[in-house]
């Protein structure tokens, strides 16, 4: 029993690291995965793919987050927010989450294998992404938009695991995922903007400064933009259309919460974004039906 706890415990410090007891980036990152697949497969989705991308995004988003603490390592010990994280607190070594990395990122390999070779291909860019975003706030101010391209790369994989091929129309919601990656998590930088400023991180959040409530409002607009696109290209329906307002006024009540630029409200209005890719699968899966 005196060996089981500490292997228990260990075991609830890698889960934290995984943020499993926060699930909202996995919605984030799984909504458009899922948009993918439902409009790729005209709604009617291989219960083998389904089961592939839902278990991929779980295992992705938990080395994401892993390997995101291990470069923000001496950076999270100065953030209030962050600096009880395992590896910042010392719970947790740097040799073992670069193993718990690879030891995920070889799992959602093997389920890759299932799929068809232009997935496999594209996996490849899928772990570089996932691999070199937690370093991009170094070196940009930009790091919200390959954010972005990590957290949305599954949209041209499911479309090659679906067709066998990325068509036009899977680029156009990779570039709506994009713009909303940026909103969402300018959002989430608001909240560490003046640590950041302090330690000499980048983000969007200070790049856009004083005009990031603007700059944000249009962000939404182009996004709600190219997703009506992206349905009109492959004809969904009206219920697709409702659900586009329905997420217009999410944004609306969103750049009420962050409208004065506090912080538990705009972490809060970041929390809250996931609702809006769900309604939007909602309508696409209602749409195409």
């Amino acid at each position: 029993m005196e060996q089981i706890m500490p292997m228990f415990e260990k075991l609830k410090e890698y889960a934290l690291l995984m943020r499993l007891d926060k699930p909202v980036g996995i919605y984030l990152l799984l909504w458009p995965t899922l948009w993918a697949i439902w409009i790729a497969s005209e709604g009617k989705p291989d219960p083998l793919i389904l089961f592939v991308f839902v278990t991929g995004v779980v295992l992705m988003r938990s080395a994401g987050c892993v390997i995101n603490d291990f470069a923000d390592r001496k950076i999270d010990v100065h953030v209030k927010r962050t600096e009880d994280r395992p590896i910042a607190a010392g719970r947790v070594s740097s040799n073992e989450a670069i193993i718990l990395f690879v030891i995920l990122c070889l799992i959602a390999f093997g389920l890759v294998l299932l799929m068809n070779s232009l997935t496999i291909k594209l996996s490849f860019i899928a772990v570089l992404l996932a691999a070199s975003y937690p370093f991009m706030k170094r070196f940009t101010h930009l790091p919200q938009l390959y954010l972005g391209f990590a957290f949305g790369w599954a949209i041209p994989m499911a479309f090659a695991a679906v067709q066998n091929s990325v068509p036009p129309v899977a680029w156009i919601l990779l570039l709506a995922n994009l713009i909303w990656a940026v909103v969402y998590d300018t959002m989430y930088a608001m909240v560490d903007r003046e640590d950041d400023l302090k330690i000499g991180v980048k983000s969007t959040a200070i790049l856009f400064g004083e005009y990031d409530l603007r700059i944000i409002a249009i962000l939404q607009f182009l996004m709600l933009l190219t997703l009506l696109i992206a349905g009109n290209m492959v004809g969904l329906g009206w219920p697709f259309h409702v659900s586009l307002l329905i997420a217009a006024a999410y944004m609306l009540y969103h750049r009420i919460l962050i409208s004065d630029r506090d912080t538990v409200k705009c972490f809060q209005a970041f929390k809250q974004n996931h609702w809006i890719g769900l309604v939007i699968l909602f309508g696409m899966i209602v749409g195409r039906v």
